[in-house]
């Protein structure tokens, strides 16, 4: 079925991020509201919605009657026949008067299984007050919504010396420009619920690219490392103790990783996520030390 099937009455498209590294979740025929500094472009950890697709609370009876009657909406449908299209809108009629709301389906467009999920619902049911229905949206996967919608920066990493290190001198580590490090995603359905994920900055993991018995890692780093001070006490960062020249390349590949704890704000929804971890990989390469024999038979 063609992804243009709509209930009526018009579908927000609201998307979480950008397309590519920084894709995170779009969402067709929802309601949902995306907001947050973690929505904004970022790095994503590939968290994935459990269900691609759901119901939404939407309109009342009579704005959904409205919406199915509104002849520019369906004109397709009264073209092939005005009468088949009165019986179609008796069931809107019917619930005039009632409490309650129609549900329209709406899913992650960024999900492969999610048009297929979609067109697996109805197009519309309709749910009596204080009922969530089966694959109804609730306050859980909304927050799993947010949580999907969350991203980070991209780290920018530093290193001193910068273009090439010497074998047993400490290279330190820390991150440059790393702006706010409290990152929130909401996800709000207007007038029904919200929720809202936090994912703060912790910590960095240094990964020298090569063994221990190689490399030695420094990790009294904080949360963004420690810049380089002259004279300062180096304790994050790397020294190798063997020259590259033998590693692909002829350097070694320094990775550092960035540790986001994610919370939920939202009191009563019990859920741990994973923390977001985003890592960025900078070539090192490694030489000796050369020392000369000078005629009096020091070294320097």
């Amino acid at each position: 079925m063609a992804p243009a099937r709509d209930p009526g009455g018009g579908s927000p498209e609201v998307t979480g991020a950008q397309k590519g590294r920084t894709s995170v979740i779009s969402l067709k025929n929802s309601r949902i509201v995306l907001s947050g500094n973690g929505v904004r472009a970022g790095r994503r950890d590939g968290y994935r919605l459990t269900s691609p697709c759901w119901y939404e609370p939407g309109p009342t009876p009579e704005e959904m009657l409205k919406q199915q009657s509104d002849s520019a909406t369906h004109f397709n449908r009264i073209k092939a026949g005005e009468e088949s299209f009165l019986r179609f809108l008796e069931q809107f009629k019917d619930k005039i008067g009632k409490e309650g709301r129609w549900w329209t389906p709406a899913y992650n467009e960024d999900d492969p299984r999610g048009i297929s999920c979609w067109t697996g619902l109805e197009m519309f049911i309709f749910v009596p007050p204080d009922t969530t229905p089966p694959q109804g949206i609730t306050i859980r996967e909304l927050t799993d919504i947010a949580r999907a919608a969350l991203t980070v920066p991209e780290p920018k990493v530093r290193l001193n010396p910068d273009a090439k290190s010497f074998v047993n001198l400490p290279t330190w580590v820390w991150l440059d420009g790393v702006g706010e490090t409290r990152r929130t995603a909401t996800a709000t359905l207007p007038g029904v619920m919200s929720a809202t994920v936090v994912a703060t900055l912790k910590s960095i993991d240094i990964d020298p690219g090569t063994s221990g018995d190689r490399a030695k890692v420094a990790e009294d780093c904080g949360p963004a490392g420690k810049p380089y001070v002259k004279g300062g006490t180096y304790s994050c960062g790397v020294s190798y103790l063997r020259a590259s020249l033998d590693q692909p390349r002829e350097v070694y590949q320094l990775t550092v990783t960035t540790v986001w704890p994610v919370e939920v704000a939202n009191p009563g929804v019990d859920v741990q996520y994973q923390p977001v971890r985003v890592g960025v990989t900078r070539d090192v390469p490694v030489g000796e030390v050369q020392s000369s024999v000078r005629d009096d038979g020091t070294t320097g």
